[in-house]
């Protein structure tokens, strides 16, 4: 999550319509349109676009009127859709039956101070039991929600939250391996003013199975999405650095440790106010593709590293996330939460 939000276009769009009504608790009716509105369109560079997104597909808006929204978490056993609103400390639901109600507050901090201005989870995912697994930026650390899914509450277990004796920065998104290998950053994003930065780098993580951490990089200016592919030989890292920004990918060994590194893509030239945002959080599809946010809204990016086309959601978009079957791609984008359809 990258902290520039403030200076992205702080304007709400100014369409008026049901979807985008704030966000109610538990206890509010339900109001859900038949149809949501469409923003954006398609930017289609190259043919193999056409093969992963439908030729009719559209942006939809779901819901409005958050500070910055981030971390998009599919639960398949609820059909639902969770996500983090950084500033506000406060993890939501959205389903298509009953739009958006409060799932989780406090999310990332639980402590005494009220002025931290981004206190909240950042990334979210779960781990091989199901667990949530949170980027907690006010605690400074990974930690697992202590509840069932189907039952959140802010109680929370440690993962870990120190390297060499040191806190963490403010722990942004984790990849978990199917092994339970958990890849993970640590930007600066989260620290306020205040807060000692006691670490002098900007880390990338691994914790193994049997919870001893490692540094794997520690020359990125601002690491911050992170993803497997899906033969987990290769670790994608988005770099949101506005004079830097590239994708990287790292070769693994066996043992989940790095070999090798290149620059996957680089796409400082399209960084500017025609095209919002930054690297910063990504997913990759059953065949490798990266939809991974960036200039512009969520680029496609095949494994080999080709720019196939763009999103263009026409806000600074922090993160996304599949379905269940991955034929739907939801996208946080600054005060949005969008979606747009996949091809089988």
């Amino acid at each position: 999550m990258m902290k520039t939000y403030s200076a992205l276009c702080i304007a709400v769009c100014s369409m008026v319509m049901a979807c985008t009504s704030p966000p109610k608790s538990e206890s509010s009716e339900s109001t859900v349109p038949t149809t949501f509105e469409t923003t954006g369109s398609i930017e289609r560079l190259l043919p193999e676009l056409d093969l992963l997104i439908p030729a009719e597909a559209k942006i939809e808006v779901l819901a409005s009127g958050f500070t910055w929204s981030e971390g998009p978490l599919w639960l398949k056993d609820q059909n639902a859709l969770i996500f983090s609103d950084v500033p506000k400390n406060t993890v939501y639901k959205w389903t298509e039956q009953d739009s958006v109600s409060i799932y989780l507050q406090p999310s990332g901090y639980d402590g005494d101070r009220t002025d931290k201005h981004e206190p909240g989870a950042n990334g979210l995912a779960l781990d091989n039991e199901g667990n949530l697994i949170l980027c907690q930026h006010g605690n400074r650390q990974l930690a697992k929600m202590a509840t069932s899914l189907d039952a959140p509450k802010s109680a929370f277990l440690p993962i870990t939250s120190t390297y060499s004796g040191k806190r963490y920065n403010s722990p942004n998104d984790v990849a978990i391996s199917k092994e339970g290998v958990y890849y993970f950053t640590d930007p600066p994003y989260g620290l306020d003013e205040w807060d000692e930065k006691e670490l002098e780098y900007n880390g990338v993580y691994k914790m193994g199975t049997d919870g001893q951490v490692s540094l794997l990089i520690d020359s990125l200016t601002r690491p911050n999405g992170i993803a497997l592919s899906p033969d987990e030989r290769s670790l994608y890292v988005a770099v949101s650095d506005p004079k830097a920004a590239k994708y990287y990918a790292y070769e693994l060994d066996i043992d989940g440790n790095i070999t090798t590194g290149k620059i996957l893509l680089d796409v400082t030239p399209l960084v500017g106010p025609e095209r919002k945002g930054l690297p910063d959080g990504l997913k990759v599809d059953n065949s490798g593709n990266l939809f991974a946010t960036g200039p512009g809204g969520v680029l496609v990016i095949s494994p080999e590293g080709k720019h196939l086309g763009t999103i263009m959601t026409g806000q600074a978009t922090a993160n996304c996330g599949f379905n269940a079957d991955k034929t739907v791609l939801y996208m946080t984008a600054h005060s949005y939460l969008m979606r747009i359809n996949l091809k089988p």
